[in-house]
């Protein structure tokens, strides 16, 4: 991927590297975003790409260049999930339902923005030596709603800051999120996904 590559360039070659048989839930295909990206139909037919990718195993090259157009694009969060997907992509996928903790009984008074931005630590399981909790952080992204608040439920996506902390959990295992002392959430894996090690991508 060149630099200086626009964005019709990048949502060409994005396009190029899906398999004919891809196709989005919603029926969009690879050919029907060339036709868009011909009658510069660009947010569209980054849209449709991100779907598509979404539900087809795709490379961190196909993610790269999405998240390059959308950032020449200015859509931000259009960019922060396709550069959420590269990471998945390199380092594997860990989805949970989360619960938040309800504001009367938290330190947590205000909803936040779900596009990957919050750190927060999590109790995963892991012990130290002598046996006392070892909280992990992980950035979080939450699934289909823009803003998650107090005493309020959603799958999410987790993004560890030490992914091989991580490597042991396995569907079922209960997963504790803390932003301070007090528990902030509680939540329970649904799926995890080993990385995609791809070619070595090209200098």
């Amino acid at each position: 991927m060149h630099p200086m590559d626009d964005a019709f360039t990048l949502l060409r070659q994005a396009a190029d590297l899906l398999p004919e048989e891809a196709v989005a839930e919603s029926g969009w295909t690879a050919e029907d975003v060339r036709e868009d990206i011909v009658s510069s139909e660009w947010e569209r037919a980054l849209d449709a790409l991100t779907e598509i990718g979404d539900v087809h195993p795709v490379s961190v090259d196909f993610w790269e260049r999405l998240a390059e157009a959308a950032r020449q694009m200015m859509l931000d969060r259009s960019r922060r999930w396709c550069e959420w997907r590269t990471w998945e992509t390199r380092h594997g996928t860990i989805r949970a339902t989360l619960t938040l903790v309800a504001a009367e009984e938290g330190l947590r008074r205000t909803a936040f923005s779900g596009d990957g931005r919050l750190r927060p630590m999590w109790d995963i399981g892991n012990r130290s030596a002598d046996g006392e909790r070892e909280l992990s952080i992980a950035t979080l992204w939450v699934e289909n709603v823009r803003e998650f608040g107090p005493g309020e439920s959603a799958e999410v996506r987790l993004a560890p800051l030490t992914p091989q902390r991580w490597a042991h959990l396995r569907c079922g295992d209960a997963i504790t999120m803390y932003e301070a002392r007090p528990v902030a959430g509680s939540g329970r894996v649904i799926e995890v996904v080993a990385p995609r090690p791809g070619p070595p991508a090209t200098p």
